[in-house]
């Protein structure tokens, strides 16, 4: 499981180191391949296993619907596999770069089957505002069974 935050330095060609213990996880548990997307502000790194599951979740709603529709041209359009190079660290493509606002600092948040890459900015403004709603959070998860 992907877990904890890391902070990281991203290098003018767009590549950052993956996190140590996340490309650990990734080459014992997974086959090493990384696929990232565009999510919310941020970016999402799925394991190549992981998004195949995923990828079959997907392909199982309504292809007429609207919202569907949507959600496939905005987040599968945007996914693009970024291999580790032998140095542990991943090429970002410019455009993902663009939409996180990915400048020189970015955080590697673990969520469980995935990792988020966040622009260290955002991710510090947007840890303030779930501390802020917390507990509204909470009892949202506690509804749900957590």
């Amino acid at each position: 499981m992907f877990r904890g935050r890391y902070e990281h330095t991203i290098d003018v060609k767009g590549r950052v180191s993956f996190p140590v213990r996340f490309r650990q996880l990734l080459q014992e548990r997974y086959d090493g391949r990384l696929i990232i997307a565009k999510f919310d502000e941020c970016l999402v790194a799925y394991p190549f296993p992981e998004w195949l599951i995923f990828e079959e979740k997907a392909k199982g709603l309504s292809q007429v619907s609207e919202d569907v529709t949507a959600f496939l041209r905005y987040f599968y359009s945007s996914a693009m596999e970024c291999p580790l190079d032998k140095l542990g660290r991943i090429l970002i493509p410019p455009p993902l770069r663009e939409f996180a606002g990915l400048g020189r600092d970015v955080v590697f948040a673990g969520m469980i089957n995935r990792v988020e890459i966040w622009s260290k900015e955002r991710f510090v403004q947007a840890d303030e505002q779930y501390r802020q709603n917390f507990a509204e959070i909470r009892r949202t998860l506690a509804g749900l069974g957590l």
